[in-house]
This record gives structure tokens, sequence and C-alpha cells, in this order.
């Protein structure tokens, strides 16, 4: 797990080189929040509700969305 985080940390170092903190907090976010909601349905059984299923789409469309309004 540690491991992980240091990866993980030196990754979003590289990412602030290019776009600002607040739009790389949003895309780690996001993903983080993607994949905890595709690993809970998959693994734990959680309800694949149709809202549930909706935003999740929307949660990757944004997630690009905000990294190419943030370049000029």
């Amino acid at each position: 797990m540690v491991l992980a985080m240091c990866i993980g940390t030196l990754c979003m170092s590289f990412a602030l080189r290019g776009i600002p903190m607040g739009t790389a907090n949003a895309v780690w976010t996001g993903i983080g929040a993607v994949g905890t909601v595709i690993l809970g349905i998959v693994l734990f059984g959680e309800p694949k509700n149709a809202i549930r299923l909706v935003f999740i789409p929307l949660i990757i469309v944004g997630i690009p969305g905000l990294k190419f309004t943030s370049l000029s």
C-alpha cells in the first residue's frame, strides 16, 4: 500500500507540471471515485441501478473535459 501511495504521489507530481493543481485534484478524485464505484459493484455486489450507471460515464466524460479546458 505504501508503495502504491508513493507511485501515486509521483504520478501526481508529473501531472502538476502540465496542468493546474485544481484540475489535477479533480481528475485524481474522479478517477478514484469511478474506480471505487466499479470495484464496489464488481467485487462487493453493490447495486447496479440505472441512476448509478448513468452518472459513472458523466464522471468519465468530465475528467478529460476538465483537462482540455485547463490547457491554454
